[in-house]
């Protein structure tokens, strides 16, 4: 089929995201008890880490999306060592049909981001004294079904 004049009809732009700039927005690591918490302990610390995701919209087509890492390491109730992480990345998201952006934004922007702040926790563990924390990987999908179900359930307790 052509559209008169033997080219081929337009089909419309493809989806696009570019990754504009990724930053360490916020960066914190404690080691309260060191240098006692350096040394060899009878058990491995339990570790609790928590993970939440969040964006802004900069511009038309540009958001802002922040991946936040916290955790905490203890050993016979003694903190060994602590952590936050706030790590951004500015996207262009283009020709994407408006019902796909709130899951792209929340789903694929802080996957791409994922692999970069995994390894500044593992360098700042590693630099503070342990052996390096290597985060496994996220299920972003779960992550952003569990944060939509927990936004239902508000509004309906608040309607």
């Amino acid at each position: 089929m052509t559209n008169g004049n033997g080219a081929p009809p337009e089909v419309g732009a493809p989806p696009q995201l570019n990754v504009l700039a990724q930053y360490t927005k916020d960066l914190s690591f404690e080691n309260p008890n060191a240098p006692s918490s350096l040394a060899p302990q009878g058990q491995p610390p339990q570790i609790n880490i928590q993970i939440n995701v969040g964006a802004n919209n900069l511009a038309e087509n540009e958001y802002e999306v922040t991946l936040s890492v916290e955790g905490k390491a203890e050993n016979a109730g003694k903190v060994m060592f602590s952590f936050e992480l706030i790590y951004a990345g500015v996207f262009r998201i283009v020709n994407v049909p408006k019902e796909n952006l709130h899951p792209l934004v929340m789903i694929e922007c802080p996957r791409l981001l994922f692999p970069f702040a995994r390894e500044i926790i593992a360098t700042s563990v590693r630099d503070g004294g342990f052996p390096p924390l290597m985060l496994d990987p996220v299920d972003f999908v779960g992550l952003y079904r569990q944060n939509m179900e927990r936004q239902a359930a508000a509004q309906v307790r608040t309607s």
